[in-house]
């Protein structure tokens, strides 16, 4: 199974874990066949991802260019977390927007 955007999901791609809405309320369970119908309810609820059966995790954006160090990535999301401090840091999107700005802080050579 994977996380795949909303953008990218089609009808008939198959859940692999339940889908809840921003308070946590279930929308679909697992296991469910998507139809176009779900994927309106997704876009109404502020749905931006979900779990799709036959989609590996390692397939998505989750990989990192061979030409970044780790350890440099790491160092690059310690110098960016003053300007997050103010954020819900455990939030997925807040999540994904640091390791994006730490990954082009390395790739562009300012840490």
């Amino acid at each position: 199974m994977g996380k795949v955007a909303i953008e990218n999901i089609e009808s008939g791609m198959v859940l692999a874990s339940d889908v809840h809405d921003r308070s946590g309320r279930m929308l679909l369970g697992s296991g469910a066949e998507l139809t176009q119908k779900h994927l309106v309810i997704f876009r109404t609820w502020g749905v931006l991802e979900v779990d799709i059966a036959g989609h590996g995790s390692d397939e998505g954006t989750d990989q990192m260019p061979a030409d970044v160090d780790p350890l440099e990535l790491i160092a690059a999301g310690q110098a960016l977390a003053p300007l997050f401090r103010h954020t819900n840091t455990i939030h997925p999107a807040i999540i994904e927007l640091v390791r994006l700005a730490a990954l082009r802080k390395v790739q562009h050579g300012t840490v």
